[in-house]
């Protein structure tokens, strides 16, 4: 189902719930809210997975549900749970410390000095939305990162990297990109950003790191009007000390570091999935199918285009299942009314 003619190459928010609000209506999807999977189980006696659900209602205890199927997908992805790194002196600092989840717009950090650490695309898009609400944003970088204007050649960056991969070589489109943001966005190892020896899309395919798309942060840095830190090395009373000695004060944190799997906390299996990082054993393409109906969606580290695949291959798997059960379901029936016919039942 794709977008409306009407939207943007980039969505909005509210424009991209009312899709998928569109989506559930035409292929009547029935949408579980406010609940959260507490266990889910392979029962051997009934050949059918076993899923506990707990709701929390305000002021109430936890309700709980059981569902029963005959197929599992795990859909929650490589993003379900918030990564909190660990920092010396947190119980120190005295402002607030927020995960980039718990974010919800700049205008409560007015007037204040704020350090995001993580400069992936919620850090650099944070920090711009710091500077228009009147805050004094610094950034983070603790590693090598892809910055990619938003637009090239008057396509949007990633539709244009996919034309160009049905014609030509990753490591030349990756050229291609790099020589494109230089001439765009000028040198940005000069403004503490230093690039990755791979190009960005190889990267992004051997680790699941992707480049950063510049919505406009790159200016403010430039300007000053963010300025840009190395890794945290301890943090104190409302202050921060960094690797390279410097110290400065900051009023709040915000952490920009990130997502993980949570499928080992709930998922009571071991075969098809990791329990160190949650993600299917089995290296992409192969990482979508276990055993006993269990399937998974969206760990492939590719994006979309990754659960796409694998949507397609489960959709493929589970109509063969069906039409293979429905035939032998349909062999037993004709073969018990002829017993019944035989014996003048």
């Amino acid at each position: 189902m794709s977008f409306p003619q009407d939207y943007p190459t980039y969505p909005t928010k509210q424009q991209f719930i009312q899709y998928l609000e569109a989506y559930a209506k035409r292929f009547e999807i029935r949408p579980v809210f406010n609940q959260r999977v507490a266990s889910a189980e392979f029962d051997r006696k009934l050949g059918l997975w076993r899923v506990k659900t707990a709701a929390v209602a305000e002021g109430t205890v936890e309700e709980q549900a059981e569902y029963v199927s005959r197929w599992l997908i795990v859909a929650t992805g490589e993003n379900a749970e918030a990564v909190v790194p660990t920092m010396e002196g947190a119980e120190e600092f005295g402002g607030d410390v927020v995960h980039t989840s718990m974010y919800k717009n700049g205008g409560v950090y007015k007037g204040q000095k704020v350090l995001v650490v993580g400069c992936g695309n919620s850090g650099m898009e944070v920090c711009l939305d710091l500077c228009n609400q009147n805050a004094s944003p610094s950034l983070v970088v603790r590693d090598t990162v892809h910055i990619l204007p938003q637009e090239m050649l008057g396509r949007s960056t990633f539709g244009l990297c996919m034309w160009l991969l049905k014609w030509l070589p990753i490591q030349l489109v990756d050229r291609f990109l790099l020589i494109v943001s230089w001439l765009v966005l000028g040198d940005t190892s000069r403004l503490g950003l230093d690039r990755p020896q791979l190009g960005p899309l190889e990267l992004k395919n051997l680790s699941g790191k992707t480049p950063v798309l510049d919505v406009g942060t790159l200016d403010k840095i430039k300007s000053g009007d963010i300025k840009v830190f190395p890794s945290i090395r301890r943090l104190g009373h409302r202050s921060v000390e960094f690797v390279d000695g410097r110290r400065e004060s900051f009023d709040a944190i915000i952490l920009a570091t990130g997502y993980k799997s949570n499928v080992p906390s709930w998922l009571k299996e071991n075969e098809m999935f990791s329990d160190k990082d949650g993600l299917p054993k089995r290296p992409f393409p192969n990482g979508w199918k276990g055993e006993c109906g269990l399937y998974a969606v969206g760990f492939t580290k590719r994006g979309l285009l990754g659960a796409s695949m694998d949507a397609k291959n489960i959709a493929d798997d589970i109509r063969s299942c069906w039409k293979e059960e429905s035939k032998h379901l349909s062999a037993i029936s004709w073969s018990y009314l002829m017993h019944k016919s035989n014996f003048g039942c």
